[in-house]
Formats: C-alpha cells, sequence, structure tokens
C-alpha cells in the first residue's frame, strides 16, 4: 500500500509519553499531523492541532490517512476497530500492544480484512545503538555470537513515591516487569538475534507498594548455543546521567570480541584477548526519547507507505513477542524452562 504525500495524521492519546510521538510528527516531511483526539479535550488542545474529545468525530470531519494510538491497552481492539469502519488504512498503536493475545490476534484479524497496515510501535529495536549492534554481529565484528545480556537498571522503583511523578498507573499494573518492560528487550532480542527456541524466567516483586513484579531474569535460549539474558530490576540504577536514555547497560559476546552499550548510549568494541576498547558509536545529545527512536519507528513508518520499502513491527509479527510474554509468566509459575517452538 503506498499513500502520496502528505500522509494526513490523526492522534489519540494525549498523555505523558505522547509529546514524544506529537514532536517526531511535526518533524517528518512526508507526515501531516491534523487532530488530537482525548478524553480531556485541555490536553488535546495542548497539542496545538484540531482538538476532540470524540473519536467518531474526529475520524468522521479529518478523515486521516494514518492514527496514531497512544492510549493504554484496554483501549485498543475498540479504537483500532472504529478506525477501521471509519476508513483508516494506517494505524501505528503504542504497546504493550492490547490486553491480552486473544485482543492482539483480534486486531490483526480485523486489519487484514480491512486490507490496512497494522503497525506497533515498539520502538527500542529503532535506538541507534541496537541497530549499530546487529549491524556490527551481521558483518562479523565479534565472530560467532554467544550471548546477549542487558541489565536493566532504572532506578525509580524504590519507595511509596515509586512512578508516581511520571507513569502512576504502574504502581496498579497485575504485571509491569515483563509485561510493560521487559518486553522491549524481548523484541530486541528478536530483532539482533532471531527467534528463540525457549524461555527460562525468575521474576520477583521487591517494592510491596506496587502490583506487579519489578525484578527478575529472562532467559532465551537458542538451539546454536547462544543465548539471549535479560536481567531487570527496577529499584537498582546504574551509572548514566539520563538512566532513561538506555535504561540500563548491555553486553554483547562473541567468539572474537564483545559490544559493549553504555548508559550514555555509547557502544565500543573490545577484540577478545584485548584490553583496548574502540568507540563505534559515540554518546551524543539526541532530540527525542531514547536516541529518537520515536521519530526513527514513525518516519521508518511514513517512508514504507510513502515510497513502499518495508515496514517492520507489522501488528501479525509482533504478536510473537506476546506469546513470548505469555510463556515467560507460564515460566515463572511453573519454575519450568518453556519451549518456544
Amino acid at each position: 500500500m503506498r499513500m502520496r504525500p502528505p500522509v494526513r495524521v490523526a492522534c489519540v492519546g494525549a498523555g505523558y509519553f505522547s509529546r514524544f510521538h506529537y514532536d517526531a510528527w511535526n518533524r517528518i516531511g512526508d507526515a501531516l499531523p491534523v487532530a488530537s483526539i482525548n478524553r480531556d479535550i485541555e490536553k488535546a488542545r495542548a497539542t496545538g492541532l484540531t482538538a476532540y474529545n470524540d473519536l467518531d468525530l474526529a475520524l468522521r470531519e479529518e478523515q486521516p490517512d494514518l492514527l496514531d494510538v497512544i492510549t493504554p491497552p484496554p483501549t485498543h481492539l475498540d479504537t483500532i476497530r472504529r478506525a477501521l469502519d471509519s476508513g483508516v488504512k494506517a494505524i501505528i498503536c503504542q504497546k504493550p500492544f492490547c490486553r491480552d493475545l486473544d485482543e492482539a490476534e483480534a486486531a490483526v484479524a480485523l486489519a487484514r480484512d480491512a486490507g490496512a497496515v497494522l503497525v506497533v510501535h515498539e520502538n527500542f529495536r529503532f535506538q541507534p545503538w541496537y541497530r549499530l549492534i546487529k549491524n556490527e554481529i551481521a558483518n562479523g565484528r565479534i565472530g560467532a555470537f554467544q550471548q546477549f545480556t542487558f541489565r536493566l537498571r532504572t532506578g525509580d522503583g524504590q519507595g511509596s513515591d515509586a512512578y508516581l511523578d511520571r507513569q502512576p498507573y504502574f504502581q496498579e499494573m497485575p504485571r509491569l516487569l515483563v509485561h510493560e518492560t521487559g518486553v522491549h528487550w524481548i523484541d530486541v532480542f528478536r530483532f539482533v538475534a532471531g527467534e528463540p527456541d525457549a524461555v527460562y524466567a525468575d521474576l520477583r516483586k521487591l517494592n510491596p507498594v506496587i502490583a506487579g513484579e519489578d525484578a527478575g531474569h529472562i532467559l532465551l535460549d537458542y538451539r546454536s548455543g547462544a543465548r539471549c539474558l535479560f536481567d531487570g530490576n527496577r529499584l537498582l540504577d546504574h551509572a548514566a546521567e539520563n538512566r532513561m536514555l538506555t535504561l540500563g547497560e548491555g553486553l554483547v559476546e562473541g567468539t572474537d570480541g564483545t559490544l559493549t552499550l553504555h548508559g550514555d548510549g555509547s557502544v565500543r568494541f573490545r577484540r577478545f584477548g584485548s584490553h583496548a576498547e574502540t568507540t563505534l558509536l559515540e554518546a551524543q545529545n539526541y532530540q527525542g526519547f531514547g536516541g529518537d527512536c520515536v521519530y526513527a519507528l514513525q518516519k521508518h513508518v511514513i517512508d514504507g507507505l510513502v515510497h513502499g520499502t518495508p515496514i517492520e513491527n507489522r501488528a501479525e509479527d509482533y504478536l510473537e513477542n506476546i506469546r513470548i510474554v505469555d510463556a515467560v509468566y507460564r515460566s515463572n509459575d511453573t519454575g519450568a524452562r518453556i519451549d518456544l517452538r
């Protein structure tokens, strides 16, 4: 499906994270943001776009080519259904995608039947350090890939006021660390290392004021012998002026060397057997969130719609992330390794 620019974009949702979406849309030349829809119309007006508190009215009057869904999971399926019924032919939907796998599969089926493009706004794979890491592995710099370890250390989960200043609903989520946050690295691991064959997980709740888990380990197993390890703890921190840039530190190891992701967004390479490091990606000031990954994802989708280039994160492919998340919780509940294939 190709669209002529500019692609008319309407956004539903004007909460905390939406500011990064609106900023990115304003910087994408082939996109024309036309409306903001939010239950609190004053928040929609604050975006500077034509404001609505009625989704159906906005869809009728603005007739957007693309709807950007920036609302919580319980709203996703109904919003997608109403957008498709109105004739919208492209939708980007924030993650976590829908409430569960059944709803996500229903949304995918609706989009397929309507001949529409449905993309999940899973932006971490668009962070510049992960794009570089994938390329370096593909180019053979570290030899045979052995392990990718990421240590999540956000430092925002301590005490009775944890998360209240940014995303207070985190305190009430029955599944937090994996469903809301760890899914980013499940997707990154799939992007960098391919499809895992099994998963084992051990999760914990350390802060008693929250409903869900806030620490734990996830081990993805590959038949090749490679591993991906997510070591998450939202109560601990890492050495970075902005802990929200990378949210932690990563180590990608191969037979010929190691790539290290630091909290400042830099990536360094150390050859096997050597002490010296080479900087492959310098630390820098990025506009927007997380290395400007929101902009990168949204521009990637617009380029696909306008120029016909392949689009990543299509919802039908993203379903595997949800299946793995479900397997993570099953593994934790049963104490067993869960086969995925």
